[in-house]
């Protein structure tokens, strides 16, 4: 066995808390070079009497390594624990202190778990993993109320250009809540609503205010409200990594400089403030210079921040924020914004802008969850094409899912498409057989799956600003099989509990085409799911456990001959199979 791979360590990532009485361990390997993986485990204090040996299961595996985990429920809330590990004839053990030929004598120097502690575990709200999102840009959803049109407003429909207004509002969103509830979504996320000089608000001057070109603080109270009435939650976007050059404190420094009783609420580099050849002399959004970055370590800026973090849950209820940029602001006022937001409101979901690896906010202290940009990147990559094998998309999902706890996976932010990126109907080519499968994958993967405005009807959109395409409601327009199709995956993911919480593993992935299986399960229920990217007839086979299977989408029972489950796809075809335990 390679040694060199065999790793574990005491963080999150590896060693975590599922819950106050489970304690998940996970373990690296070489591929396919250990056989077996144990966890042994006793309380330090009594380690004779309490001593287990666990099984471990190997749950992913990318190009290079397996992963193993296994869980424990460990009497006295404490327990120490090292690896015993075995390949190829031979035998090794691993604790805290190395990796060891014999076992060295425990408890000292292995791992240690010193004592769970609720107030440490990562929790977020239980109704975000039944949650089905769908996330609105107001100016471009639905327009309904046309004396609120800002000047210049563009006519509906016609392709976006970067300065366009098209009239959006907030009554238009509350005029179409019929269209969210039929479609299965319980939850939804708006871009900014908050007074900016832009289309997309991502530039705030006021906090405390509703833009007066989408309605004024009735009427986002009676939207919430209403939806709420329709067991649809509300997420707002809060943009405090930076504000508008028109945000009265930066307008302030800019009149009075170094005098300004705000300097220290900006990053500035020189005085006087302004921007040369295109770039400014302060910290901003990118080098936006109309965008100035916020100094969030400043003790008035906090507060300031943290006030309107929680007026707007007090004011109208709100059930939550989506951070934009927020891998740009320091973990320091997250911890702070997170405490003011749960004391507001316990259940209040907390969402994180981060586009890379979200790990270091996700620790139960910052974020509930994370835009899962990674995985919208492999699935639509995936899909796309049939030039990938399915060994090739499990390895890289795998990956992905290992770089978090499985009650993280749970709650991560799932899209295909957003106002960010280009949707998914033009980056899988326009061919909707492909555009099923990838919203089959997201809608069965582990995680919150988010649709995107328009997305369920066909709308397509190459980067911004045509991914900000205005909605299309002229049913003769609408891609309605589409549409009905979206509505029943949703209701898929709603029926199917282990949907929602199970386990992920892939079961079956081609190192040559791209046809994958996979499997979530749940202590009460198990669902399989084939997929066939490729432009020919498939039939595909697993062992499974014959009774009880059924066909997700008719209902009707599968067959199941000397336990070998065996199906045939369609070119681009998929089958989801479920049954209960």
């Amino acid at each position: 066995m390679l040694k060199e791979c065999i790793h574990h360590s005491s963080d999150k990532k590896w060693a975590y808390a599922y819950d106050c009485d489970t304690y998940c361990l996970r373990l690296r390997t070489k591929r396919d070079d250990v056989d077996e993986a144990f966890a042994v485990t006793g309380d330090k204090y009594d380690w004779e009497g309490s001593f287990q040996e666990l099984s471990m299961e190997k749950i992913a595996a990318d190009r290079l390594y397996d992963y193993w985990e296994t869980c424990i429920r460990p009497e006295h809330k404490r327990f120490s624990y090292g690896f015993r590990v075995c390949g190829g004839g031979e035998m090794l053990w691993l604790i805290e202190d190395g990796i060891f030929e014999e076992q060295p004598s425990p408890p000292g120097g292995y791992f240690e778990v010193p004592f769970i502690h609720k107030v440490d575990l990562f929790h977020a709200p239980e109704w975000a993993k039944q949650a089905l999102f769908y996330q609105i840009m107001p100016d471009r959803f639905a327009n309904g109320d046309p004396d609120r049109d800002p000047e210049h407003v563009t006519p509906w429909g016609e392709p976006p250009e970067g300065e366009s207004c098209f009239g959006g509002d907030l009554q238009g969103i509350i005029d179409h809540l019929d269209h969210l509830t039929d479609l299965g979504i319980n939850a939804v996320y708006l871009t900014p609503v908050f007074k900016a000089p832009s289309n997309h608000k991502y530039d705030t001057v006021d906090y405390k205010r509703i833009d007066p070109a989408f309605g004024d603080k009735r009427l986002i109270k009676k939207l919430v409200r209403e939806c709420h009435e329709r067991n649809i939650r509300v997420v707002l976007d809060a943009v405090f990594n930076h504000t508008s050059e028109r945000f009265p404190p930066f307008r302030d420094v800019l009149e009075h400089g170094e005098k300004s009783k705000y300097k220290d609420w900006f990053h500035l580099y020189e005085f006087p403030v302004e921007v040369k050849d295109g770039i400014p002399n302060y910290a901003s959004f990118g080098f936006y210079g109309n965008m100035p970055k916020l100094n969030t370590s400043n003790a008035e800026v906090k507060e300031y921040l943290l006030d309107i973090a929680t007026y707007w849950i007090k004011e109208a209820d709100i059930d939550g924020w989506r951070l934009d940029v927020a891998n740009e602001i320091d973990h320091a006022f997250w911890r702070e914004f997170r405490a003011a937001v749960k004391e507001a409101k316990s259940d209040a979901f907390i969402i994180g802008e981060v586009w890379g690896n979200s790990l270091h906010w996700l620790h139960g202290d910052q974020f509930d969850s994370a835009m899962n940009y990674p995985v919208t990147n492999e699935v639509l990559d995936f899909f796309s094409s049939s030039g990938r094998s399915g060994a090739d998309f499990a390895e890289r999902v795998n990956r992905l899912l290992m770089r978090y706890p499985q009650h993280t996976n749970e709650v991560m932010f799932n899209l295909l498409s957003s106002h960010d990126i280009p949707r998914a109907a033009t980056r899988l080519n326009g061919d909707k057989r492909r555009l099923k499968q990838a919203v089959v994958f997201m809608m069965t993967y582990i995680g919150i799956p988010c649709v995107y405005y328009g997305d369920e009807i066909g709308l397509d959109g190459e980067t911004d600003p045509d991914c900000r395409k205005c909605m299309e409601w002229d049913a003769d327009r609408q891609d309605r099989e589409l549409y009905d199709f979206y509505k029943l995956a949703i209701g898929l993911r709603k029926k199917l509990g282990a949907l929602q919480d199970g386990r992920l593993r892939f079961l079956h992935a081609d190192s040559e085409k791209g046809t994958v299986v996979y499997e979530r399960l749940s202590g009460s229920q198990h669902v399989t799911v084939w997929l066939n990217n490729t432009e020919e007839t498939v039939t595909l086979s697993h062992p499974m456990k014959a009774g009880g299977w059924r066909d997700a989408f008719s209902g009707d029972e599968v067959e199941i001959a000397e336990d070998q489950l065996q199906t045939e796809l369609e070119p681009l075809g998929f089958r989801i199979m479920f049954r209960d335990i």
